[in-house]
């Protein structure tokens, strides 16, 4: 297995021999992978060939390495990377540094996305003036988590007025779930005092319309394509153009992940375990990460011949430091 997934090469009896010391005759070792192959472990692409490993026998050999896995080598490394290039330690700008980071170290596709947003809990919100009655509102929830949307007034505000409706909207909401958040508004809405204090009355409009159809999906960040363009990945220019078309159409991705991330934890899906056909001739690694306010999962895709054992290590490692990272800041 190690041997393929160096090489690229049907590996045969004889190379097996003198790289393993296995102190048995190539003779021997053809019985016994004669007995692999039936067993649907190996196969042989052409008669004269040597053998390459099947799905089966990837899984075989991955939960050999997930029964025999070690604590990770790489979390150390990537939790000093992402304090230094995530000064901020948000949840917007540690996932795309990490989609980087596990892209460049396993050179496969990296991905992260984030908690889904029902369940998040409001922090702050800022206006920011785009004309006279458009507003760009950014939001941002506990542990990192900023949604953005544009509104019109309809009428027209000065940049002091937003201000001042966010400093109150800050004061009054923060801590409240963002799916209460407009029930909460809507009661208040309701109250006498909206009849005689104008500065409420304009902020709860602009409540009003920023928690209104906040978006539910994730945001999905991905990195490393280009590594699978270079050769020696096996991989045909269908393939490739299939598994890009996917990633271009991040919505797709996401739904499709989520059907594999059912616990906390790795996740290893090879080949023909997909279920989607035109992803199987890949292989995805995946470990799900709580941010303190719900699970994201971190990743990478690539061949089926891709070294398992690092990205086991690279993805739990990364895992493990985008935890700490958002948990504890400092």
């Amino acid at each position: 297995m190690r041997e393929f997934i160096a090489s690229g090469e049907p590996v045969a009896s004889a190379v097996l021999v003198s790289t393993a010391g296995l102190g048995v005759s190539s003779a021997t070792v053809r019985t016994i992978m004669a007995k692999l192959e039936d067993e649907g472990f190996i196969q042989q692409p052409h008669t004269s060939a040597g053998r390459v490993p099947t799905d089966r026998g990837y899984r075989f050999y991955v939960d050999l390495l997930l029964e025999a896995k070690r604590p990770s080598r790489a979390a150390s490394a990537v939790e000093t990377l992402l304090r230094r290039d995530a000064p901020d330690r948000r949840l917007d700008s540690v996932l795309p540094q990490v989609s980087h980071v596990i892209a460049q170290a396993s050179r496969t596709v990296g991905f992260a996305f984030g908690p889904p947003n029902e369940g998040a809990v409001f922090e702050r919100v800022e206006f920011v003036p785009l004309t006279a009655t458009r507003v760009l509102v950014i939001i941002v929830a506990r542990g990192g988590h900023v949604m953005q949307k544009v509104i019109d007034l309809g009428e027209p505000l000065r940049a002091d007025e937003l201000h001042t409706a966010a400093n109150y909207l800050n004061a009054e909401f923060s801590g409240v779930p963002l799916s209460r958040a407009r029930e909460v508004v809507l009661e208040r809405m309701k109250e006498e005092r909206l009849l005689y204090d104008a500065l409420v009355a304009r902020a709860m409009r602009l409540a009003s319309s920023t928690f209104a159809d906040l978006p539910e999906d994730r945001t999905i960040y991905v990195e490393g394509t280009s590594a699978l363009l270079e050769g020696g990945s096996g991989l045909t220019m269908a393939m490739l153009q299939a598994l890009v078309a996917m990633i271009e159409e991040k919505q797709r991705l996401l739904t499709l992940l989520n059907e594999y991330i059912d616990g906390p934890g790795l996740t290893v899906v090879i080949g023909a375990e997909h279920l989607e056909p035109s992803l199987r001739p890949f292989s995805l690694v995946a470990c799900t990460f709580d941010d303190g306010t719900g699970i994201g999962t971190i990743g990478v895709i690539g061949p089926t011949r891709m070294r398992y054992s690092r990205a086991i290590d690279v993805v739990d490692g990364a895992a493990q430091a985008v935890s700490r990272v958002l948990r504890d800041p400092n």
